[in-house]
C-alpha cells in the first residue's frame, strides 16, 4: 500500500493526493503534525534519499540558530527532521520499500505503475 506523509494544508501535499485520487491510486495519506514519526522511520527516509530530505528553503529552516542549520551528519538530521516535522520535504511518498520525496507527475507516474 501506497502511504503519503505531509502536512493537509501544503499546497503540494494537496496536489499529490489530488493526482493520486484522480488516478485510482489507493493509497493512505498521514499528516505529520498529526501523527509524529518515529525517528526509525526518518532514519529511513535518510538512508534512501539523503539531504534531499531537508526542506533548507522553508520558513522553519529560516528561524532555526547557526548550529541547528550546520548539522550534517545522520543524526544530528534525523534529530532535527524528529523536534521540527516541517523541515521534511513535501511530500513523501512510500511504496513498498521505495522513497520519494517532491511531487512530479512524471516520477508519481512511474512509482505508482503495478
Amino acid at each position: 500500500m501506497i502511504r503519503l506523509y505531509g502536512i493537509k494544508n501544503c499546497d503540494t501535499v494537496r496536489k499529490a493526493r489530488k493526482w493520486l485520487e484522480q488516478k485510482g491510486v489507493e493509497h493512505s495519506f498521514i499528516d505529520y503534525r498529526d501523527e509524529a514519526l518515529s525517528k526509525n522511520e526518518l532514519e529511513k527516509w535518510y538512508d534512501a534519499v539523503g539531504d534531499k530530505l531537508l526542506n533548507k528553503r522553508s520558513t522553519t529552516w529560516k528561524q532555526l540558530s547557526e548550529s541547528e542549520r550546520t548539522a550534517d551528519d545522520k543524526a544530528s538530521i534525523v534529530a532535527l527532521l524528529a523536534q521540527h516535522p516541517t523541515l521534511i520535504k513535501r511530500p513523501v511518498l512510500v511504496n513498498a520499500d521505495t522513497v520519494h520525496v517532491g511531487f512530479s507527475d512524471k516520477d508519481y507516474q512511474t512509482l505508482t505503475a503495478n
